[in-house]
C-alpha cells in the first residue's frame, strides 16, 4: 500500500484535506475508535491486518505505509 493510498485513507475517515506523509493521525483528531476505520480500511484494501499497536507505533502515512509493507513480506 502506497504512502498516497494510506493518505487518501487518513483523509477518508477524518473528512479532511491537506493529508501530507509525515501528517499525525492523533494530531489531526483521530482517536481509537477512528483508528479502527483506518485499520479496517488497510485490510480491506492491501490484504494486511495490522493490530491497534501497530498504529500507535505508526501514525503517520509514512510509517504506517512502511509497516505494511514489511507484513506484506
Amino acid at each position: 500500500m502506497s504512502v498516497d493510498t494510506v493518505m487518501a485513507v487518513f483523509g477518508r475517515v477524518l473528512e479532511t484535506g491537506g493529508i501530507t506523509p509525515d501528517s499525525d493521525f492523533f494530531a489531526l483528531g483521530g482517536d481509537s475508535l477512528i483508528a479502527t476505520r483506518v485499520l479496517s480500511a488497510v485490510a480491506r484494501e492491501s490484504g494486511v491486518e495490522l493490530s491497534f499497536e501497530d498504529f500507535l507505533a505508526a501514525p503517520t502515512p509514512e510509517s504506517l505505509a512502511k509497516k505494511i509493507a514489511g507484513a506484506a513480506r
